[in-house]
């Protein structure tokens, strides 16, 4: 990668000159745009120095008579070593604190407004992932609902309650679905899924647990279900926004990119552990193109943010995806703010719920 250093002055003015346009309107930028914009240079050298620019892979030439645009190369090295981040807005801010301290009590509907807000606010499509659910457990139940299914509820000590449909054999009724739930409660209370699931099995598979066989294949069935989804049981993916980037499509090769996008965004798996990646980042971490497998085809830029809790663990994650023309300036800032508020505001509900 080109260093700031390998760059003269006057190269570097321009180069910083062409991404600042191109970032503006998205489209191409010539030499007489750049000499409009203050730089003291005939546009002929301005050519000549936007050629050497191209020979060092920080520009694109995506016509032969259209103007310049940045490569991928040249967006990280821009975002890197140029880019100048300020402060959210005063605006921006009233706006994030005052719909996110408005969003019901409900965390789902924190994480929906907090998305919403993203993507009126930066123009993109906005990704909202909520936390891993793994707390402590307080109460198991299987509920019948009919003679070879029941529902299995689990309620979290913070209140959190999941459901799950199984399937089972005629040979299991009401005794034994009472005896998994007693068993499953008393096995679980106070522990996490993912650690009760082990001292479980081993009891079950030693038959130390005083359990008949039709309560005992309950209860595998039970475990296997809810722990079959690890890591992302019970987490989703609030995606807003998806219109603002058929709206910057401007050509067919734009149009194709976004079905692509729109495809990956469906794979919540995906796009789950992309957002994932970003537990050690310090700040917003940016994704430029195909420096991420997800985006390699669909030519996009997403900017992510963790959100932690109030002793710094990392729960979650939001960002927002854009063309590679993303005003990185303004939404950078935006992203670890709204960020900071959602930590903030998840963390306050759930110690006064809890």
């Amino acid at each position: 990668m080109t260093s700031l250093q390998e760059l003269d002055r006057r190269s570097r003015d321009i180069f910083r000159a062409i991404v600042e346009a191109y970032l503006e309107t998205g489209e191409p930028v010539g030499s007489r745009t750049i000499s409009k914009r203050g730089v003291d240079l005939s546009p002929a050298s301005i050519r000549n120095v936007m050629a050497d620019l191209v020979t060092l892979g920080l520009l694109d030439a995506p016509h032969i008579s259209a103007g310049r645009q940045p490569s991928q190369a040249g967006l990280r090295f821009f975002v890197d070593s140029l880019l100048e981040v300020g402060e959210v807005t005063d605006d921006d801010r009233d706006q994030i604190d005052s719909r996110l301290a408005a969003a019901g009590r409900d965390i789902k509907d924190i994480l929906s407004e907090a998305s919403e807000v993203l993507s009126g606010l930066t123009g993109g499509a906005s990704l909202v992932a909520s936390p891993k659910n793994d707390d402590p457990i307080r109460q198991v139940e299987f509920i019948p609902l009919g003679p070879d299914r029941a529902l299995c509820i689990l309620v979290a000590d913070s209140g959190n309650v999941e459901n799950r449909i199984i399937d089972f054999g005629p040979d299991i009724g009401p005794t034994t679905l009472m005896e998994a739930s007693n068993y499953l409660t008393a096995r679980m209370r106070g522990q996490r899924l993912s650690e009760a699931r082990a001292v479980i099995e081993q009891e079950l598979s030693e038959k130390r647990a005083q359990l008949d066989a039709a309560a005992a294949n309950l209860i595998r069935l039970g475990v296997v279900e809810w722990t079959g989804e690890e890591p992302e049981r019970g987490r989703s993916l609030i995606v807003r926004g998806r219109a603002n980037l058929l709206e910057s499509a401007s050509a067919k090769h734009d149009l194709d990119r976004i079905g692509h996008l729109f495809d990956e965004l469906e794979r919540k798996k995906s796009m789950l552990e992309v957002l994932d990646s970003t537990r050690d980042a310090a700040g917003a971490r940016i994704f430029i193109g195909s420096e991420n497998s997800l985006f390699s085809l669909s030519g996009s830029s997403l900017i992510v943010s963790s959100y932690m809790n109030s002793d710094r663990k990392i729960v979650g994650a939001l960002g927002v995806i854009g063309p590679t023309s993303l005003n990185y300036a303004r939404v950078i800032p935006m992203v670890n703010y709204t960020a900071k508020v959602v930590g903030q505001i998840i963390d306050g509900r759930q110690k006064r719920d809890g």
